[in-house]
This record gives structure tokens, C-alpha cells and sequence, in this order.
């Protein structure tokens, strides 16, 4: 039997590890897909409590079934133009990597789209877009059917200070 690790190099073990199913979602014209993994479950909108003093991109907090969840507006933390809500406006619930815990927390998407599986070789490497860019929240981009989807790390789509800040308000 022969050993993954010496039959592939990093990049292919790479490709290999982002490779499985996403669930995909809009935010304007652009197409993402976060990890399945990662989504806990998908909910309407639903009444947010904003809590004072935090960034402009942190909608608030929500009570889903008890359970006091932040919700981030992912159009504002991409620093896109804010639009109003639409009845396809939903909130995916994910879990992300806190200091010590497993952290839920809400982005607020423009519409969810499908399940897609995504093989490894269908999956490109982030293009470089300059030193003033930060991109290592984006795992890779999906060729799909002539477009491309934007696959995030939502464990990396927020920096730790914030984080921290969430797990605060949480």
C-alpha cells in the first residue's frame, strides 16, 4: 500500500483537503461557498438586537432557540455597498474557531444558492493582488460551469482580535 504523503506534494495534499461539498451563496454578483462542515444550519431573518459600540460590520446578536448568537453582516465586512433586505435575505449560521471554544456565529448572505461537491482539481489557487490585498480568507476558486466561486475560510474571514470581540459579545 503506498503512503498519501510521499504518492503527493504539499500543494496536491492542499488541493486534496479543500476539496468536498460547500454550500454556496450570493452577495451581489458574486458567488461563495463555505465548507458544509462548517454551516450549522441556515434560518430566515429574524429580529437582531445591535449591541452598542461594536464595529459597523457586527449586525448584532440574535436568540436562536435559546441561544444568543452574533450575527455579522458579510456584505459590510467585505466592505461592499450595503443594500436592503429582500425575502431571500438569510442568515447561515456557522461554526468558526474561537480562543478555546467552538464559536456560532450568523453572516448575513443575500441568498443561499445549492450544495455543490467540488473536486480538488476543479479548485485554483487564490490569485496574488498585491501586498495591499489580504486575502487568506479564501481558500481557492472554484471553476464551476464557466464561472467561478469564491471558496472562504470562515474560520479566517474574521481577524482573532475580532474574534475575541465576538466571543465577548457572545
Amino acid at each position: 500500500m503506498t503512503d498519501i504523503s510521499q504518492a503527493t506534494g504539499p500543494a496536491e495534499e492542499q488541493i486534496i483537503e479543500r476539496e468536498g461539498k460547500y454550500l454556496t451563496f450570493t452577495l451581489g454578483n458574486e458567488e461563495y461557498g463555505i465548507s458544509i462542515l462548517k454551516i450549522k444550519e441556515i434560518i430566515g431573518l429574524m429580529p437582531i438586537t445591535k449591541v452598542p459600540q461594536t464595529p459597523d460590520y457586527i449586525k448584532g446578536v440574535i436568540n436562536l432557540r435559546g441561544k444568543v448568537i452574533p450575527v455579522v453582516g458579510l456584505r459590510k465586512r467585505f466592505a461592499m455597498e450595503a443594500l436592503d433586505y429582500t425575502e431571500r435575505t438569510c442568515i447561515i449560521v456557522v461554526e468558526t474557531h474561537g480562543q478555546d471554544r467552538v464559536l456560532p456565529i450568523g453572516i448575513i448572505v443575500d441568498s443561499v444558492s445549492e450544495v455543490l461537491n467540488i473536486k480538488g482539481d476543479d479548485i485554483e489557487e487564490t490569485p496574488t493582488f498585491g501586498a495591499g490585498l489580504k486575502t487568506e480568507y479564501i481558500l481557492g476558486m472554484a471553476k464551476i460551469e464557466g464561472g467561478v466561486k469564491i471558496l472562504l475560510d470562515i474560520d479566517r474571514v474574521l481577524s482573532t482580535s475580532e474574534i475575541e470581540l465576538i466571543e465577548d459579545i457572545a
